[in-house]
């Protein structure tokens, strides 16, 4: 899994290192951080890309992202599409879930799926949440869930 911050810059180390030494390096500063991942997908053509970000929030002092980009031909119903991208990013939060335990960083999991149900992203919000909660994780989202709807939405091309 290839992994970059916003400013293009390649994550060279496995992400999981890469989080422990961002984790590190705030801890060291006296700053307090909030971990939001989401994920968020657009269609173009044949052809459905995923963003998962993870979000990095100074406490009264902005924030930083990790990025992970994927494309595939695979074709998806709305409501598979927003249980995939809920997929992802509880995939990236297990993997990293010690991590914010040991250094106490708060994790939630925002899903891009909307609580009101006009929408068609709504139909997925009870497996979602379900998902996310029964995983163990806090749950966000639309329209508190920014790391997918606003974070990953502004880096899937």
């Amino acid at each position: 899994m290839r992994w970059r911050k916003f400013n293009g810059e390649s994550i060279n180390l496995p992400i999981k290192e890469a989080v422990r030494e961002a984790i590190e390096r705030e801890s060291s500063n006296g700053t307090k951080l909030k971990v939001c991942i989401g994920t968020d997908s657009q269609v173009k053509g044949d052809d459905t890309e995923f963003a998962t970000v993870i979000v990095f929030l100074r406490e009264h002092n902005g924030g930083f992202m990790y990025i992970h980009n994927e494309k595939t031909k695979q074709k998806y119903h709305i409501k598979e599409r927003m249980l995939v991208e809920v997929a992802k990013s509880i995939e990236i939060a297990y993997e990293l879930c010690d991590l914010f335990i040991e250094y106490h960083v708060d994790m939630e999991v925002h899903a891009d799926i909307n609580t009101n149900p006009q929408f068609k992203s709504n139909d997925a919000l009870r497996e979602a949440m379900g998902y996310i909660l029964g995983m163990g994780f806090a749950f966000k989202a639309k329209p508190e869930a920014f790391a997918s709807s606003c974070c990953a939405d502004k880096v899937v091309n």
